[in-house]
């Protein structure tokens, strides 16, 4: 009973629902039909953003960057649209979908 406990903690200890931060979650189905990060990064760069860092989170693409406005955020992003879902500065949501 004990080994079962342990190897399902240990199998949803590995998915990525659980190294999620909670913010944000995609239902973005399998990972083959998702478009690149450096797709992503391309297309904010081409819009006026600067990139520090990109990352997946909860199914979603989570960047920190700085707005077209001057703006340090981070922002999620559905891996597959590409559609922004949410920018926060410090805490604070500055877009929510």
């Amino acid at each position: 009973m004990m080994a079962l406990a342990a190897a399902t903690a240990m199998q949803f200890a590995a998915s990525p629902a659980a190294l999620a931060t909670g913010k944000m979650k995609c239902d973005s189905g399998p990972q083959s039909t998702w478009k690149s990060r450096t797709d992503l990064e391309s297309k904010l760069t081409k819009d006026g953003w600067k990139v520090k860092k990109s990352k997946v989170d909860g199914g979603c693409y989570e960047v920190y960057g700085v707005t077209p406005e001057g703006q340090n955020v981070e922002a999620y992003f559905h891996p597959v649209t590409m559609e922004k879902l949410l920018v926060s500065q410090r805490g604070k949501v500055i877009f929510k979908k």
